[in-house]
This record gives structure tokens, C-alpha cells and sequence, in this order.
């Protein structure tokens, strides 16, 4: 297609505008902008055409002929686009909802409530895929991806959901009567670490530990992360708000702690730009749990 020999497309749309409601107020009204801006558009067609396609007829206006030979193409082409666009959009809303997370969270806090959104909204067909590897964004792909960070991901948008910080813990059993006082304690533990994550290295690098050995590290999936510390198979460096209870029920013991680091935690990550509905009904469910979550813990 010769792209040259077209006006453009905001000319068309004005000259369509007004040849819908004969008046240029009018469809300045319908685009959002001037009457100026119209007769402007309307000019600049006329130009690029070298016909007139508009006449002043009393308080409105007339097409010329060759008026009424360009609005019936034009507005053909509009139906055509737009029939195309509303085909396109519910195929778009009809495609699954497609989620990513890491296991975590997916086990401690995401499938406890996920049966409130399918009361909710039973007309979303959801793909959950809990995973530690990051998944790339792609058009007609991964719609949301829950992770843990700072929030600064090159290129997308993303929304602090769940601040939190990190706990060394483990359980009774295996700590015994072992006095642990500095981070260089643990070094001798062996460690629970989720596949695919690297909790237990950035802990180490912000207390300033070297380990002069190789780590006795365990690397388990994510539910089985939770277990294993229960059982004292090991000790493990996790988000502090999916432990809380067994904290308070005393199956796991605080040995380290660090303060919650401003803007980290759990973020809602997206594509920059427009979110299809399905979308926009899950983030908005996942904040309002959030927010019955604040008001009954005081987290």
C-alpha cells in the first residue's frame, strides 16, 4: 500500500464526524476538541484532495458530492475497522488469565484465597504458573507476574504489594541449645533454599559474610521449602509475612531478622500500557484481599 497517497487518518475522522452530525460544533464535541481544530482538519483534506468536500448550508453544513462519494467509503472503513477491533477485544478478554509467581507465594499466600476470586468471577478462566524463573513479557502471554524485588524492572510497571522483609529461621529441634549471635553462626546449618531463588546469597552479602567453605545447601521446591523447616532439616532465609504463624506457634524460631527495605517486596509486575479487563478484575481482587488482610492482622 502506497501509505503517501492516504491524508490522514485524523482528517478522515473529522471529515466523518462531520459528515455524521452536518456540523462542525458538533463533531468537535464527538473528537473532544475544537471547532477550529475541525474546520482545520477539514481544510487540510480538502487540500490534500484538491476538492471540496464541505459546504456552509445555515446553521450546519453539506456535503458536496464528492462529499457523500468519501463518506461512504470512509465510514465502510470505519465499521470495517471497528468490527475488527471489537473481534480482536473479545478474543482478547476471552483468552485465559495468565499468571506467574514464585512457589511461595503462590502456596502461602495466593491459593489459600483463590477460591474467593473464582466465587467472585467464575467467568475468568485462570493459568496459574508458580515458578522461580523469571518469565518474559510477551503479547498473548504472561499477563501478571508476582514477584519479589525492589520494583525497578527495566520496562515494566510494578506495584508494591506486599512489603516485607527477610527472616533467617529454623525450628526448635534443630537449633537446640546452640547459641547463635553473629550471622557466621549459621554457616555450619545446613540450608532449605527454594529452586530457582538466591535468598539465601543476598542475605549473606548484605550481613557482609564470606563463607570460607562450600555450603550445605538443600535446593527443594517451594512447598517443600516450609516443610523441610519444621521438620529441622535445615535452616532457610525467607519472606518473614508467609511464616508469621508458625513463628507465633512456636514450630519455627527468629534467629536473624532485617529491617523491610523501602519499596521491597512482593510487586504486581505488568506490561506497560492498557489492561485488559480479566486483568484489571484480578489486581483489583488482589488488593482488596490485601486491604481485608490490614485490617484484620494490622500487616
Amino acid at each position: 500500500m502506497d501509505w503517501r497517497s492516504l491524508p490522514s487518518l485524523n482528517s478522515l475522522k473529522a471529515f466523518a464526524a462531520v459528515a455524521e452530525t452536518r456540523s462542525l460544533s458538533a463533531a468537535g464535541r464527538e473528537l473532544n476538541v475544537t471547532h477550529a481544530a475541525i474546520s482545520q482538519q477539514i481544510r487540510s483534506l480538502e487540500a490534500f484532495l484538491g476538492l471540496q468536500l464541505v459546504v456552509r448550508e445555515g446553521r450546519g453544513v453539506a456535503l458536496t458530492p464528492e462529499g457523500e462519494r468519501l463518506f461512504e467509503g470512509v465510514s465502510s472503513g470505519f465499521e470495517t475497522i471497528l468490527e475488527t477491533l471489537d473481534d480482536l477485544l473479545q478474543d482478547d478478554v476471552a483468552r485465559p488469565l495468565n499468571i506467574t509467581m514464585t512457589p511461595s507465594f503462590a502456596i502461602s499466600w495466593l491459593m489459600p484465597r483463590i477460591n474467593d476470586f473464582r466465587l467472585k468471577h467464575p467467568d475468568i478462566e485462570l493459568m496459574l504458573n508458580p515458578s522461580a524463573e523469571v518469565v518474559e513479557f510477551r503479547p498473548g502471554g504472561i499477563d501478571l507476574a508476582i514477584r519479589f524485588g525492589a520494583g525497578n524492572w527495566s520496562g515494566l510497571d510494578a506495584e508494591l504489594f506486599l512489603a516485607t522483609n527477610f527472616a533467617v529461621v529454623g525450628a526448635n529441634c534443630l537449633i537446640g541449645d546452640r547459641k547463635i549471635e553473629k550471622p557466621e553462626d549459621l554457616l555450619d546449618f545446613p540450608w532449605l533454599q527454594e529452586y530457582g531463588t538466591n535468598e539465601l546469597a543476598i542475605w549473606m552479602e548484605r550481613q557482609g559474610v564470606v563463607p570460607k567453605g562450600k555450603l550445605n545447601i538443600t535446593h527443594l521446591p517451594g512447598y517443600m521449602v516450609l516443610e523441610g523447616l519444621r521438620r529441622g532439616d535445615g535452616i532457610s532465609a525467607t519472606a518473614k509475612t508467609f511464616i508469621e504463624a508458625d513463628i507465633e506457634a512456636g514450630n519455627l524460631t527468629v534467629l536473624f531478622e532485617e529491617g523491610v527495605y523501602p519499596g521491597t517486596g512482593y510487586h504486581l509486575v505488568t506490561r506497560p500500557g492498557l489492561k485488559r479487563p480479566p486483568l484489571k478484575a484480578f489486581m483489583a481482587w488482589m488488593r482488596s484481599m490485601r486491604t481485608e488482610q490490614i485490617a484484620r492482622t494490622g500487616e
